[in-house]
Formats: structure tokens, C-alpha cells, sequence
């Protein structure tokens, strides 16, 4: 049993094991820092990253959800339909705020076939004018389902106002 120990200690210490060792060693550190750096540019690429870490910095950093400017600048291209003089641009405003809205509560979590359902399901705590939006979504509807309903342009600002407010309630932005 000595020999063979000694014969395999032999061939191990030999110059042309230690090279093979040391080859081998480096093939497969290499080996090692290409699936590393094939991971790292994986994760990099992959969205799920980007969302647990760089969202997350970023909205520590701000001290803001991170949507929140892409989502103000969203709003602000629905209210400034309003500065228009057509009252087609002032509809479209009220049902780009509607479904803003509408969407706005689905990601939120709350079910519903539709704006009507989502808004019965909150509570008055949770949007103070929950009135004036159910109001303001009979506008909407008002508008979908009579293509000649006449809407001045002070009724549109004030539906746009109800539907802010309660985007602020919501603490969208």
C-alpha cells in the first residue's frame, strides 16, 4: 500500500503533473469566469433585476414610487387636450382619464368588470369625492354612448379636476 501511495506522490510532484495541474487549473478558472460573466450580462438584460434592484434604489433615492414621472408626464398630455379649441379633444381628455383611472385601480388590485364596479368596491375614506367620480364616469359614459352630447369646455375642466383629485387620493402622484 506505501508504494502505491508513493508511486501516485511521485507522478504528482513530477514537473509535467505540476504543468498539467496548473493547465488544468486555468481552464477551468476560466471556464468558471465565463459562465460568471455570462450570468452577470444574463441578469443585466433580464427585467426581473432591474426591477428588484434599480427600481428599488431608485425610489429609495427620489423618495418617490419610481412610475411617478412617467406616469405625471401621461397625465399632463391628458390635461393638455383641454388647452384645445375642438370639444372632440375635450372628450377624448375625459376618456384618456377615465381609463387612467380605470387602470390606475386595476393595478392597484381591485377587481371589477369595469371603472363603475372598481369605484362601488372603495371606500369613501380611500377617494373623499368618490361622488363626483361616479359623476364624472356618468360624463364619460355619457359621452361614449351619445356621439352629439354637448360638452363645454368648463364642464371638461371640471371633470378633469375630479378625476386628479382622485388620482392624488390614490397617491398616484
Amino acid at each position: 500500500m506505501n508504494k502505491i501511495i508513493s508511486s501516485f506522490s511521485l507522478i504528482f510532484s513530477s514537473g509535467i503533473a505540476k504543468i498539467t495541474f496548473l493547465v488544468i487549473k486555468f481552464t477551468f478558472i476560466g471556464i468558471s469566469l465565463f459562465f460568471l460573466i455570462g450570468i452577470i450580462f444574463l441578469l443585466l438584460r433580464a427585467s426581473w433585476l432591474k426591477f428588484r434592484l434599480l427600481e428599488n434604489l431608485v425610489e429609495f433615492l427620489i423618495y418617490r414610487p419610481f412610475g411617478v414621472k412617467k406616469t405625471f408626464k401621461d397625465w399632463q398630455k391628458i390635461k393638455k387636450k383641454l388647452e384645445s379649441d375642438k370639444a372632440a379633444d375635450f372628450k377624448l381628455a375625459i376618456l384618456e382619464a377615465d381609463n387612467f383611472l380605470d387602470e390606475t385601480l386595476k393595478k392597484i388590485g381591485y377587481e371589477g368588470e369595469g371603472l363603475r364596479e372598481r369605484l362601488n368596491k372603495l371606500d369613501p375614506e380611500i377617494i373623499p369625492n368618490l361622488e363626483e367620480v361616479l359623476k364624472a364616469h356618468k360624463v364619460r359614459n355619457s359621452i361614449v354612448f351619445d356621439p352629439d352630447y354637448n360638452l363645454s369646455l368648463e364642464e371638461a375642466r371640471n371633470v378633469i379636476r375630479i378625476y386628479e383629485q382622485a388620482l392624488r387620493d390614490l397617491e398616484v402622484f
